[in-house]
């Protein structure tokens, strides 16, 4: 005859399901800052689509300099590898060769707005260019390829979308910066809500005052002696 069994603590009714403690202080203080922060980016984001809609010329000579700049950067790291220990002996000729072009090209973007411009076009019509074109070429050799009509198509686009930034590169970088700041806009308004959603939460699971712990204790009944 077996023995009934004991639990070791008050059992739960059934149909009851446990309930969103307050926050400790810490992760409130966590969380206030993590809204905070979201909301400065997406306010930024917003001020900076709305200045490449209104001063689309003025935007992209800040761009073409902040291209020129991350130019020369490249080109010293790489020239800098080239004379690396760890860099293999055939593979220090490319990046010679490779941080050089990047110092002449950033060079030539601090000559004028015009020529960053150019250059910055080229830069990406090229880019859209081979990786569209790689994109296509392996889905369409891979037939067991995921997704594969959607690679080809995308890598179709891509392609032919770097072939009209590199023959049309002014107008292509105009219609670039007018795209780019109507994505900033509304990326800018996605989270400035996600962070006004986040601070309604976080007052609903406040962290207990003091006060409210010294209420929950003397409500407690008092032991008859």
């Amino acid at each position: 005859m077996t023995a009934p069994s004991h639990s070791s603590g008050p059992v739960s009714p059934r149909g009851t399901e446990p309930q969103e403690g307050p926050l400790p202080a810490g992760m409130a203080v966590l969380a206030n800052t993590g809204w905070q922060i979201l909301l400065t980016l997406g306010l930024a984001t917003i001020a900076l689509g709305v200045i490449a809609l209104v001063w689309p010329g003025a935007t992209l000579r800040v761009i073409g300099v902040l291209f020129g700049v991350y130019l020369l950067a490249t080109g010293v790291f790489q020239l800098a590898a080239a004379f690396g220990t760890h860099v293999p002996r055939h593979l220090r000729v490319l990046h010679f060769i490779t941080g050089a072009a990047s110092i002449l090209l950033g060079l030539i973007c601090f000559r004028g707005p015009l020529e960053s411009i150019f250059l910055l076009a080229l830069w990406i019509g090229f880019s859209w260019l081979l990786r569209g074109t790689l994109e296509t070429v392996a889905a369409a050799s891979d037939q067991t390829m995921p997704a594969r009509g959607w690679h080809v198509a995308f890598g179709i686009i891509g392609t032919m979308a770097g072939i009209v930034m590199i023959i049309m590169p002014f107008a292509s970088i105009a219609t670039l910066t007018f795209v780019v700041g109507v994505m900033a806009i509304v990326l800018g308004l996605t989270e400035v809500v996600r962070a006004i959603r986040t601070r309604v939460e976080i007052g609903h699971l406040a962290p207990v005052t003091a006060t409210q712990r010294r209420r929950l204790f003397h409500a407690r009944a008092h032991p008859q002696h």
